[in-house]
């Protein structure tokens, strides 16, 4: 871990701030806190932060609703850590920007192979040396890694950097399983985080992917993960109006 990394810990409880700055000051990390949306807001803005620990629970804001602000002013790993196991929270929390998530209590050793596990992915992928791996073309998906950016179906489609790593990782082997674990050490560099934050990513992922009615669905392998498919798609799907039947003797205008 590179010594000069920055966490911010967003933590209105006292007790609960003050040991989680030890365990990452132990780690190795510059520690900065705050304990309201408002104070992380500026924190976020002035420290620089490497990776956020990000509590749902605040007195002058919802952690959701933060989430996505701090997203406007950093590019910060962000975890969030909540006592509500209810999925409806995890995915909201995800789908505001958040990284990961930790469901209280955890461990100290948790916490900080989490916060590692993130940094160890680097914020802005190295374009590849070979011009041909730039990107991944499979039926109506084309993905540009040095762009980060994914078009399916003529659509780009608005993915958080999460969701285009997990995309990426299964265009990269289209038509094969990729398991679970495969995914969690591919995309978050951790084998700690739990099995659900894959399934949690892909129910995501699979809803901006459905309005775009193109020929490609991720397909769950039951027990053991996914695999980016190609399916035929129906002709009434992709005649558009430029497309439409002339008139001929059995078709009459109106």
């Amino acid at each position: 871990m590179n010594a000069s990394a920055t966490a911010l810990v967003v933590e209105d409880d006292p007790d609960l701030r003050n040991l989680m700055s030890s365990v990452l000051a132990g780690a190795g990390f510059q520690v900065h806190t705050a304990a309201t949306g408002v104070a992380a807001l500026e924190a976020a803005g002035t420290v620089n932060p490497d990776v956020i620990t990000l509590d749902l629970n605040l007195p002058d804001t919802d952690g959701i609703i933060l989430c996505r602000g701090l997203r406007n002013v950093t590019d910060a790993y962000i975890i969030i850590l909540t006592a509500r196991s209810e999925q409806d929270q995890v995915l909201l929390g995800l789908e505001s920007g958040a990284d990961d998530y930790m469901t209280k209590p955890f461990s100290s050793r948790e916490l900080t192979a989490r916060v590692k596990a993130l940094l160890r992915r680097p914020r802005v992928r190295e374009l590849p040396d070979d011009p041909t791996e730039d990107h991944h073309d499979h039926g109506q998906l084309v993905m540009r890694t040095s762009e980060r950016t994914a078009h399916l179906n003529g659509t780009e489609l608005a993915l958080t950097r999460v969701e285009y790593d997990l995309l990426a990782a299964l265009a990269g082997r289209p038509e094969q399983l990729i398991t679970r674990q495969q995914l969690l050490d591919q995309v978050w560099a951790s084998s700690w985080s739990d099995h659900h934050l894959v399934d949690v990513h892909v129910a995501n992922l699979r809803r901006k992917l459905r309005p775009t009615r193109s020929d490609i669905e991720i397909v769950t392998v039951r027990g053991f993960g996914y695999r980016l498919h190609r399916h035929e798609v129906a002709e009434s799907d992709t005649v558009g109006l430029g497309h439409l039947p002339t008139p001929g003797p059995g078709l009459t205008k109106s």
